[in-house]
């Protein structure tokens, strides 16, 4: 038995539960988790923007330890340190063929899988395919990515979301060069990441916008040059600090239509403007077809970052270990599992970036 946070349906309230997981199957592992990341989808789960299966357990961003390997396992070994990807590709559908794998379709749309059982035996199912919130997971081999043993695994953990999703989306998605400026709206845990990127990536000016001016020092901390509020005269602040243009680039990292918005009209003309924040279905973006046509902006999304995860995560753990991606700057909290329900509220109230929860 091991200990994990439950949620029984939405809204209902959280729970620290004995969950019993299967053994290592053909090709799965066995992880010890060290950290796990509190993530905005996490909150998703349970607040009605998505439908996951019930009792769910939490959790999908995080890092550990291999401690047992079911048959035919060769990705991996017992004492391997390594961190989770949720949404691990199958290499064969179209978009995996493609050079989508970020896209892949046994991942689309799936937010929770059966796995493990409660103490009563009932059958649990565990979030995006891990349930990171435990103190052990049960996942398939290639949803892991060896790290390098010295790099710590309490802030390694973010790789396996935030930092992947953020930096991805500057370097894949936008594809930003030095020199280009950006503009990144909503600094939570992915929006301090997409700053972060934009730093690697020799962005110039990077502007953070918040609602919250006590995100400034975070955001100045993971790379950005300049500070802004989000308010209706955002974008004409925007176009102040880039020569009356406005920015090469604007991450949207809140996932609402006002926002979408606000960073489509802080973008220049011919600019770039990435929606990286997952929103309502119901919440609706309206543009002009003029305004399509004269400003000449390109809209996109970012899923994952764009990433390939075994290509993408050992590319940012060099940069985290030779000291370009300062991976603490992005934590404002270290939890224990039972402050997790808190982490939600402060997420709710828009308060700090990533919590982390640390086992041992």
């Amino acid at each position: 038995m091991v200990k994990a946070l439950v949620a029984h349906g939405a809204a209902a309230e959280l729970s620290i539960e004995d969950i019993e997981l299967p053994e290592p199957a053909p090709g799965e592992v066995r992880v010890k988790v060290r950290a796990a990341g509190v993530c905005h989808s996490d909150l998703s789960m349970i607040n009605g923007t998505l439908t996951p299966e019930f009792p769910l357990i939490l959790g999908h961003e995080a890092a550990g330890v291999v401690i047992a390997t079911g048959p035919d396992v060769t990705r991996v070994a017992e004492g391997d340190h390594v961190v989770i990807n949720w949404s691990p590709a199958c290499r064969r559908c179209w978009f995996c063929q493609q050079g989508e794998p970020w896209l892949c379709v046994t991942t689309e749309g799936v937010s929770s899988r059966p796995r493990g059982r409660l103490a009563d035996g009932t059958a649990a199912h565990v979030t995006l395919g891990v349930g990171a919130l435990a103190e052990e997971v049960v996942v398939s081999e290639q949803a892991l990515i060896r790290l390098p043993p010295e790099l710590p695994l309490a802030e390694a953990a973010l790789m396996g979301c935030a930092v992947l999703t953020g930096v991805g989306a500057v370097r894949n998605t936008a594809g930003v060069r030095p020199g280009e400026s950006v503009a990144v709206l909503g600094l939570g845990g992915v929006g301090l990441s997409t700053v972060a990127g934009a730093r690697l990536a020799g962005a110039d000016p990077i502007i953070a916008v918040d609602v919250s001016a006590e995100k400034e020092s975070l955001a100045r901390a993971a790379g950005a040059t300049d500070f802004l509020l989000s308010d209706k005269t955002l974008p004409k602040g925007v176009r102040s600090l880039t020569g009356g243009r406005g920015a090469d680039h604007v991450f949207e990292c809140v996932g609402r239509a006002t926002t979408i918005r606000a960073a489509w009209q802080s973008s220049r003309r011919g600019g770039n403007c990435v929606v990286v924040g997952m929103g309502a279905r119901d919440d609706s973006v309206s543009l002009s077809a003029l305004e399509l046509f004269h400003f000449a902006r390109t809209l996109t999304a970012s899923v994952y970052g764009s990433a390939d995860a075994d290509h993408d995560v050992p590319l940012i753990a060099a940069a985290a270990l030779d000291g370009s991606l300062d991976l603490s700057a992005l934590v404002t909290h270290r939890i224990a599992l039972a402050d997790v329900p808190e982490a939600f509220e402060r997420m709710r109230r828009g308060e700090g970036a990533r919590s982390l929860v640390l086992f041992d």
